[in-house]
C-alpha cells in the first residue's frame, strides 16, 4: 500500500514567496498605468456603440474609425483647457481689475422670505444680515484665512499639471488600442469571466457593461443641461466672465461637485448690482440649475440599466465619496453586479413552484 505523499514545507513557502513577488512586482510595473487604464476602460466601454456607427460609415474601416474617435477624443480633453487658459490669459488684465471693484460691492439686506424657509431660513438670514452689514475691510480679514487656503491649493495644483497631462496622453493612447483590438479584449474579459463563475459571471460582465454606459450617458447629459441653464441665467443677468463661468460650471458638474460654487458668488454679484426682485429671480433659478442633477441622472441612468432607482442613486453617490470621480462608474457596477449575484442565489434557493391540478 503505498504511503501518502508528505508535503514539502519549504518548497510550498518558496512557492508562495515567489507567487506574492510576482503579483507585487507586477502591481508596481503596472501602477502607473491603473488610473488611465480605468478611464480608458470607462470610455471605451461607453462609446463602443459610437465607434461601430462610425467604422459602418467609413465603409467597415476600422483604422480609419480609431482615428477619427482618437481625433474627437483629444479634441473633447485638450480644447477645453485650451478655451480656458486662453480665455484667462486674454482677460487678465479684467478680472484684476474687476477683483479691486470687489470691495466697493455692497450686498443688500436679505428679503423677508429668506427667514420663511424650512429648517434653515432663520440661519441663513442672519449669516446674510451679517455679511450685509459688514464693511469691506472686515469682509477681508473675515475671509482671508479661507483665500489663503485656496490659494495654497492652487500652488499645489499647478504643479501637477504636467502630472495630469500625462495622464490624459496615456488615457488616449490606451483608448486608440483598445478600439483596435475591442473583440479581442472583450473575448479575453468573457473567458476569464466564465472561468472564474461560469454562465453567472459572463452575465455579471454584460451588466457592468450597461452599467457604465447608463452612468456615462446621464452624467455626461446631465452635466450638459445643467451647463446650458446656468450658462443662461448668467448670460440674462450680466454676470461678469459668463463664458468663463460656464465653462467652469461645465466641469464642476461632470465632477459631481455641482453648480452652486459658481452660481452662488454670481447671485451675490446680481444681488448688490441689479437689487432684490432680479437678485431673488436669479436666486431662485441658481437653484433649480443646482439641484436639477438630482432628479435627471438618476432617471437617465436608470433608463439605461434596468435597476432600482435607489440601487443606482447609492451606487454613484457612494462611489463618487469612497473613489472619487472614477466611483461614479465603479460605485454602480459593482452595486450591479452584487445585486444581481445576490438576485441570482436567492433564487436558486426557493422551492419550485407547485404544479397546478387539471
Amino acid at each position: 500500500m503505498p504511503s501518502a505523499p508528505t508535503r514539502d514545507l519549504p518548497r510550498t513557502t518558496l512557492q508562495l514567496l515567489a507567487l506574492g513577488a510576482l503579483l507585487v512586482s507586477t502591481y508596481l510595473v503596472v501602477h502607473p498605468f491603473l488610473i488611465s487604464g480605468a478611464w480608458a476602460t470607462m470610455i471605451v466601454v461607453a462609446t463602443w456603440p459610437l465607434l461601430l456607427a462610425v467604422q459602418r460609415r467609413v465603409g467597415g474601416r476600422r483604422a480609419l474609425a480609431v482615428a477619427l474617435m482618437t481625433i474627437v477624443l483629444l479634441l473633447v480633453l485638450l480644447v477645453p483647457f485650451w478655451v480656458g487658459v486662453t480665455t484667462i490669459v486674454g482677460n487678465a488684465k479684467n478680472l484684476v481689475h474687476w477683483s479691486k471693484t470687489v470691495d466697493h460691492i455692497a450686498l443688500p439686506a436679505p428679503p423677508a422670505w429668506v427667514a420663511g424657509l424650512p429648517f434653515v431660513g432663520a440661519r441663513v438670514a442672519a449669516v446674510w444680515q451679517q455679511v450685509a452689514a459688514a464693511t469691506p475691510q472686515e469682509l477681508s480679514a473675515r475671509f482671508a484665512p479661507f483665500t489663503r487656503t485656496v490659494l495654497m491649493w492652487l500652488v499645489g495644483q499647478i504643479g501637477s499639471v504636467g502630472v495630469l497631462f500625462v495622464q490624459l496622453v496615456l488615457t488616449v493612447v490606451i483608448v486608440a488600442i483598445l478600439y483596435a483590438n475591442g473583440e479581442t479584449a472583450v473575448r479575453g474579459v468573457e473567458r476569464f469571466a466564465r472561468r472564474l463563475a461560469g454562465p453567472q459571471g459572463v452575465e455579471a460582465m454584460h451588466l457592468a457593461t450597461r452599467a457604465i454606459r447608463a452612468v456615462a450617458l446621464g452624467v455626461v447629459v446631465t452635466a450638459l443641461l445643467q451647463t446650458a441653464l446656468a450658462g443662461v441665467g448668467m448670460v440674462g443677468a450680466g454676470v461678469p466672465f459668463a463664458g468663463i463661468l460656464t465653462v467652469l460650471v461645465f466641469v464642476l458638474a461632470v465632477a459631481q461637485v455641482g453648480a452652486a460654487l459658481v452660481l452662488l458668488p454670481a447671485t451675490v454679484w446680481v444681488y448688490s448690482t441689479h437689487g432684490v426682485a432680479i437678485g431673488t429671480v436669479f436666486l431662485v433659478w441658481a437653484i433649480f440649475c443646482s439641484a436639477i442633477d438630482n432628479f435627471v441622472r438618476p432617471v437617465l441612468i436608470k433608463r439605461g440599466a434596468d435597476l432600482p432607482l435607489l440601487l443606482i442613486f447609492t451606487g454613484v453617490i457612494g462611489g463618487l465619496v469612497a473613489f472619487g470621480v472614477l466611483g461614479l462608474f465603479v460605485g454602480p457596477v459593482v452595486l450591479a453586479v452584487a445585486y444581481t449575484l445576490l438576485q441570482d442565489w436567492v433564487a436558486d434557493g426557493e422551492p419550485p413552484a407547485p404544479i397546478a391540478a387539471a
